[in-house]
């Protein structure tokens, strides 16, 4: 079974696979298996056979030589496949070079074992078919306003919440002794043992919860068991790229369960939907609708120990809540990763950790190991001139409507229809092909079932499809892509921008104004069309190539265009805010709420123009009258501060505000994490903002102030992005 047949809902006789975990160190492979929800796991073992392509130098190493191998058929430079059937040869596999242009070695080597036997996690099942467990903890802090960090002795855990099937259960300390927590701890791991989830749930889990619980568990030699086999959790640091940022992790693994953070999967949701207004919690709960502001418990951080001792009923209601909005995040954002575990031999863990580009390549191994082919070396990128990017006006405009080129480029690549260059297999084409043929299919069946959970499954069925699809032409100008191919990608993209500029010319000429043009469509003001688009898309879409499809996507009363890619929306008097510029979550809080109202008042939402609101707050600046928070940046950290802080001693690197605060922060923070903080006065008026810059629990309206005057300049600032728009500049 290849990554490109659709393995989603074949059945097995096996029943469901819902974890594997592969001991290295005895040869074995360990599974884990459901037939139905309900039912108890079946646990199986049975040898592990790891395999790499290798070169032909490396058949000459003294060790590997001794391995069994075969000869590939190709023109690849990877041209042998050598085997480790026993554990002394998965040693002798384990200690190859990663060097890629000498070795292809699959890790983790779950993934060799899944692909070798074309095994699909949790396929032909969807969330149904799996025990999913929440897991939230509360904890102590010794410091007043301080924040919990489990290397103080006194930092203990207060309570360990899980749910399943939306029943809570809360494991809670008994007296505040280390005997105690010791207890808590043990009961915990006995509790997850018996609950036997094959996934465990959690909000910033890897990174507070489970690195928490790692460290509670270190202090008091209480063993962390928490895997299927027998086997105990494992951790080490790693990273998580998230488009252009990095994200420093605790990993936790634990053997023949899933590990799910819902903080970094809304993090990737984001990376499409540009909709989040923040990744924390209690705002995400808000977003997609799971609590009110008026039905949940909040209690502040700084509250939670003594809600604990003195308001147990309270604590317990906020756990629970947190609880239940972790598993309604998790139902939302869990089924794209299930689909796509049934298209690739990668455990649902990796799926979530990996970027697109090695889902991609995925498809390429599988194809080329099933069929005996030799590997080619990694392809070095060339840069190539990219996409159109056009915001062709600057305004508000009425009656608007939204044209889509349906997945552009994997619709051009098919068109153009060649293969990357070092593909001499022949992968590419032929499994985009079946790739879209299946996601149009459960596209179908998504809108043509009766059954919500069968819709909500085969719409997940479909969108990971066109992930996958979509994510092709990336992987080819990606630079050590092995079937990477930046003249196939250049092409592409010269066809594309060639469309959209035909496009552009072809809606101009229908008394269309295009307001704005790039790869996700085209935005028109059409008052002679707007009831009418169908017909507008027809007149306009006739001569494009054979399999690229212009299609209307939407109607809108009005839209603000700023500049490229930064544009908003009334769609029947609800505003959607498109692009950073506009509503970049690094703003402070009282900025974007002025850029909010402008917006709201250019589109006729609100009859009062932000001056009024402007005035005011300068007001309240020099009383000292805006609370702290609304001041406050937020900036993820783009590199660890421990790495910062030694280039600024060693290289003499330029020094960043939120580093410098990270600095200061117990316990600091790691790369990829949030800091919030304001800008106090200077020493001198000319003192740089990173001298200047509080983490905001350093903050004393005595002691350590906001300075007004920066916050004025911070207005002017904006007055001079957005002047334009307001009444007195026309």
């Amino acid at each position: 079974m290849s990554a490109s047949e659709d393995s989603s809902l074949r059945e097995d006789p096996a029943g469901i696979l819902v974890g594997i975990w592969v001991d290295a160190a005895k040869g074995t492979v360990q599974t884990a298996w459901r037939n139905r929800r309900e039912d108890p796991v079946e646990l199986r073992e049975e040898p592990f056979h790891g395999f790499a392509w290798v070169d032909q130098s490396l058949c000459e190493d003294p060790e590997v030589g001794t391995l069994p191998r075969k000869a590939l058929a190709g023109e690849g430079t990877l041209s042998h496949l050598v085997e480790g059937v026993d554990p002394g040869g998965a040693q002798v596999l384990q200690k190859l070079p990663r060097n890629p242009a000498k070795v292809e070695s699959i890790r983790p080597l779950e993934h060799q074992h899944l692909l070798r036997h074309g095994l699909r996690m949790i396929a032909p099942g969807f969330l149904e078919n799996i025990v999913r467990c929440q897991i939230d903890i509360e904890t102590a802090c010794e410091e007043a306003e301080g924040f919990s960090n489990p290397n103080r002795k006194g930092d203990r855990i207060l309570a360990i919440g899980l749910r399943v099937d939306g029943k809570a259960e809360i494991l809670e300390l008994e007296e505040e002794t280390d005997a105690s927590e010791r207890e808590l701890l043990k009961k915990f791991g006995e509790r997850l043992l018996e609950l036997d989830p094959d996934v465990i749930e959690g909000h910033n889990f890897f990174n507070f919860d489970l690195n928490y619980l790692r460290r509670r568990c270190r202090r008091y030699r209480v063993p962390m068991t928490w895997g299927r086999f027998g086997a105990e959790a494992e951790f080490r640091n790693s990273r998580v790229r998230i488009a252009e940022r990095w994200f420093d992790l605790s990993r936790c693994d634990l053997p023949g369960r899933t590990v799910f953070d819902t903080l970094i999967a809304a993090q990737f949701y984001d990376l499409t939907q540009r909709s989040l207004p923040s990744f924390g919690l209690k705002d995400l709960a808000l977003h997609f609708g799971l609590s009110r502001d008026d039905d949940r418990t909040y209690l502040p951080g700084a509250e939670i120990a003594d809600c604990f001792r003195n308001d147990r009923e309270s604590f317990r209601a906020y756990l629970e809540d947190d609880l239940r909005e972790t598993e309604g995040i998790a139902t939302i954002l869990l089924p794209t990763y299930i689909a796509q575990a049934a298209i690739f031999p990668m455990t649902l863990q990796e799926i979530l950790l990996r970027g697109t580009g090695s889902r991609v390549e995925m498809v390429f191994l599988e194809e080329y190991f099933r069929a005996d082919r030799a590997l080619p070396e990694p392809q070095a990128a060339r840069r190539f001139e990219g996409a159109v990017s056009r915001s062709l006006e600057t305004g508000v405009f009425k009656n608007v409507l939204h044209f889509d080129v349906a997945s552009l480029y994997p619709s051009l690549l098919l068109h153009i229809d060649r293969n990357p260059k070092n593909d001499d297999l022949g992968v590419l084409i032929p499994a985009l092909k079946r790739l879209r043929a299946e996601r149009l299919d459960y596209k179908r069946r998504s809108t043509a079932e009766e059954d919500p959970a069968l819709r909500r499954e085969y719409a997940a069925r479909q969108n990971s499809f066109k992930i996958l699809i979509n994510s092709f032409y990336g992987y080819l100008g990606f630079g050590g892509a092995r079937f990477g191919d930046s003249d196939l990608a250049a092409e592409v993209t010269r066809q594309g921008r060639e469309i959209l500029e035909q496009l552009i010319v072809n809606f101009q000429s229908k008394e269309c104004r295009v307001l704005e043009a790039d790869t996700d469509g085209i935005y028109v003001e059409a008052a002679d069309w707007f009831e009418r688009p169908e017909r507008l898309l027809a007149a306009v879409n006739g001569d494009l190539p054979d399999g690229v499809d212009l299609e209307f996507d939407g109607a809108y009363e009005a839209m603000l265009c700023y500049k490229a890619k930064n544009y908003a929306l009334l769609d029947g008097g609800r505003v959607i805010v498109k692009g950073s510029a506009l509503r970049s979550r690094g703003t402070e809080p009282f900025l974007r709420d002025l850029t909010y109202h402008l917006i709201d008042w250019l589109m006729g939402v609100r009859e009062d123009s932000p001056e009024e609101a402007i005035s005011e707050l300068r007001t309240r600046l020099e009383e000292h009258s805006v609370p702290v928070k609304e001041l406050a940046k937020s900036e993820y950290l783009s590199q660890s501060p421990a790495a910062y802080e030694k280039a600024v001693a060693d290289k003499g690197k330029s020094r960043r505000a939120s580093l410098e605060v990270a600095l200061r922060m117990d316990p600091v923070p790691k790369m990829g994490e949030r800091v919030r903080f304001y800008v106090g006065p200077g020493e001198k008026k000319s003192s740089p903002e990173w001298q200047r810059a509080r983490s905001l629990d350093e903050y004393d309206p005595l002691t350590a102030p906001y300075d007004p005057g920066y916050y004025q300049a911070r207005i002017q600032n904006w007055l001079k992005r957005y002047g334009e728009f307001l009444p007195e500049n026309g």
